[in-house]
């Protein structure tokens, strides 16, 4: 399968996977930041893509900053129909300032088959084993 990306600008590095059946593709930074503790931060990674409905592109941490750094991904979701360049929402939860330089990678983006479901408004769902049982439903282990 192939997808189609553009760069949206020229010094940007384009998505790569480090080792052959990689699931995250690794995005960089288009620019050098400091991040504060407790800071957000939206960094553009200097691409926009094209594929087909069915798919989508979510954004994910690379393991070794959150656990070394305490820099996560805000999150994101990438849908089929969007050509805007990326970027990441990073956030430091770490208790010193964090550069980010420009060519470093900061996020995984994974590209996932989708189902795109039509809702139905029912008056009543089914019965399940769960119920409406919320955060602690299973007990404490």
């Amino acid at each position: 399968m192939e997808f189609k990306i553009k760069k949206m600008r020229p010094d940007a590095k384009l998505p790569t996977y480090a080792h052959p059946g990689d699931v995250g593709m690794d995005l960089y930074s288009t620019e050098t930041c400091i991040l504060m503790p407790g800071e957000r931060r939206v960094v553009f990674v200097g691409f926009a893509m094209e594929f087909p409905i069915g798919y989508a592109a979510i954004v994910k941490d690379k393991s070794s900053l959150p656990n070394k750094a305490g820099i996560h991904t805000m999150g994101g979701v990438y849908d089929a129909g969007y050509r805007g360049e990326y970027n990441v929402q990073l956030i430091n939860l770490g208790q010193e300032p964090y550069e980010v330089a420009k060519g470093d990678k900061i996020a995984q983006l994974v590209i996932l088959p989708v189902e795109i479901p039509t809702l139905v408004e029912v008056d009543a769902l089914a019965e399940s084993a769960r119920g409406e049982g919320r955060f602690g439903s299973t007990g404490k282990q």
